[in-house]
């Protein structure tokens, strides 16, 4: 099985950053994929950034210019830095990796827990 454990979500004031984390950990063989998804309170699940294997990126609108997608290939993690942060950034991030478990025939999507970001006015 495989797991992933984020952290770095909290309160901050508008136009402040914050960092977060999602480390995978399990019987990991290879990691596709690694994106952040958000949810905000009574919407849908969207999409924030996607960052391939080989460290291509893809942005949401409106995380573009403010946000950067990284990966740690070794250590099996993503971050997620946010500057200039806007209230309606306010959500629950979640991680999702697309990993080939030991044993396994193909890729399976796993997600993490969720942390919230909450960002005051």
């Amino acid at each position: 099985q495989v797991q992933l454990v984020e952290s770095g979500g909290g309160l901050v004031q508008a136009g402040g950053s914050l960092r977060l984390s999602c480390a995978a950990s399990g019987s990991i063989f290879s990691i596709n994929t690694m994106d952040w998804y958000r949810q905000a309170p009574g919407k849908e699940r969207e999409l924030v950034a996607t960052i391939t294997r080989s460290s291509n990126t893809i942005y949401a609108d409106s995380v573009k210019g403010r946000f950067t997608i990284s990966r740690d290939n070794p250590k099996n993690t993503v971050y997620l830095q946010m500057n200039s942060l806007k209230p309606e950034d306010t959500a629950v991030y979640y991680c999702r990796f697309n990993v080939w478990s030991l044993g396994s025939l193909s890729y399976t999507n796993y997600w993490g827990q969720g942390t919230q970001v909450t960002v005051s006015s």
